[in-house]
Order: structure tokens, then sequence, then C-alpha cells
């Protein structure tokens, strides 16, 4: 891992998004909440959140962090026949939160995947970033639109 033992303790946000793009008919039933697994938003949701909170186990070398905050938001996206999940991480000390904001989409949407998938397997993640990143050295960076 790398030495954070001589950064200061700073307020550091993360803010990622991404994609799964599906059939027409599979939104349509997200959206309905009529899916024979249940609510696939609100356990994506839930899991995005546990995938942030565990990413040093699933990351190599990523540094265990005590996360202050973790916010996922699944928003279906009906004219791109989508779902957007963005997740937001913050915490307060000596390195960011980047990898948990991106480990919360990657969770998320793999788990819309997991739970639909016996009615489309061609879903596709996508455009999967990170938006924005505050606090620390390096102060405030925002992904171009």
């Amino acid at each position: 891992m790398v030495d954070v033992g001589g950064k200061d303790a700073t307020h550091r946000q993360a803010v990622a998004e991404g994609w799964i793009v599906m059939q027409p008919a599979t939104l349509d039933e997200i959206v309905a909440g009529l899916h024979c697994k249940g609510d696939v938003l609100g356990v994506a949701r839930l899991a995005g959140i546990m995938g942030a909170k565990r990413t040093a186990d699933l990351i190599p070398l990523c540094h265990p962090l005590a996360l202050t905050r973790v916010s996922v938001d699944l928003e279906p996206v009906a004219e791109r026949r989508a779902v957007r999940c963005r997740a937001t991480v913050e915490t307060y000390g000596r390195t960011g939160v980047e990898m948990e904001a991106l480990t919360a989409v990657h969770i998320a949407l793999l788990t819309v995947y997991d739970m639909c998938k016996a009615v489309d397997r061609g879903m596709i993640l996508t455009d999967i970033r990170l938006l924005e990143k505050a606090g620390g050295q390096s102060g405030l960076w925002r992904a171009e639109p």
C-alpha cells in the first residue's frame, strides 16, 4: 500500500456514475416493480452501499477506510433504455474515496444485471467513471462533461 502516514486527515468526497443498458421490456419491468425477484433498484442500492464499505476487501492494496457517508442513487432513463447509477462517498481521512465510489457503482450495476439476467443476458455496463473528487492535497477535480 502507499504510505499515507504523512498526509493530513481532511474531508474527502468522490462521486462516480455508470449505466446499464437493457431491452426496453426489461426496463419497463423494473420501473413497474413487476420483476419476479422483487425491488431491483432497492436491492442494487443496498448492494452498492455494501460494496463501497468492502472496497478494501475487493481491490488489492486499497486502504480500509472509515466511511462517513455513502449514497447510491439509481434512476431509470427510458430514452437511453438504461438505468443510471450515481454514488457519492465521503470520509474524513488521509486518502481519497474514489475507489469506493467506483466500486459502489460497479456493484450496484452488477446487482441489476444479476437480478435481471434471466430475462436479458445482453445488458451492457457502460460509461463507468469518476465525476468528481474533493479534498486532500490535490483539492477539487471534476470530469469534463
